[in-house]
């Protein structure tokens, strides 16, 4: 059992719901984020739709996150620092003036709202995640399962 558990498992659900529904939403439109920052749409976008593809995928790894918290910190760790990278890459594009600084409320909503939440969660599970590392997976004994012949 990590510490926090009930926290995290909320926390990774609404991750998971909001990443399947941004991810949608982008793959069905994904036009609505150029059209909303004041940017030209895109020449190809059916690009953009894939990252919203991907995005949506990010959603059922935060849900499996949410079901079993004690045995998901890699999967965390991978989805804070798509957290963390995905802004520097939004800042390089902004400060270069590739992009406006409207455009910057995507990084808010799809990232820095959810690095304390992560962080956290990756802290407390860290224990857990540690121990696993250092006995290794556990072995079944033969009271695990019972296993009935005919």
């Amino acid at each position: 059992m990590i510490h926090n558990r009930r926290f995290h498992r909320t926390a990774f659900v609404l991750a998971g719901a909001y990443n399947l529904a941004w991810g949608a939403w982008t793959a069905l439109d994904p036009q609505w984020f150029f059209e909303f920052a004041g940017m030209a749409p895109l020449n190809h976008p059916s690009i953009y739709a894939c990252v919203g593809m991907v995005v949506g995928l990010y959603g059922f790894v935060y849900l499996e996150i949410a079901r079993a918290p004690e045995r998901a910190f890699v999967l965390g760790a991978v989805g804070l620092a798509g957290k963390v990278l995905g802004p520097i890459g939004m800042a390089q594009q902004i400060l270069l003036g590739g992009w406006p600084w409207k455009s910057a409320l995507l990084c808010v909503t799809n990232d820095l709202i959810w690095w304390i939440p992560f962080a956290l969660y990756l802290r407390d599970a860290w224990p857990a995640f540690k121990r696993e590392v250092q006995d290794g997976p556990r072995r079944a004994s033969v009271g695990d399962s019972v296993q009935r012949e005919g």
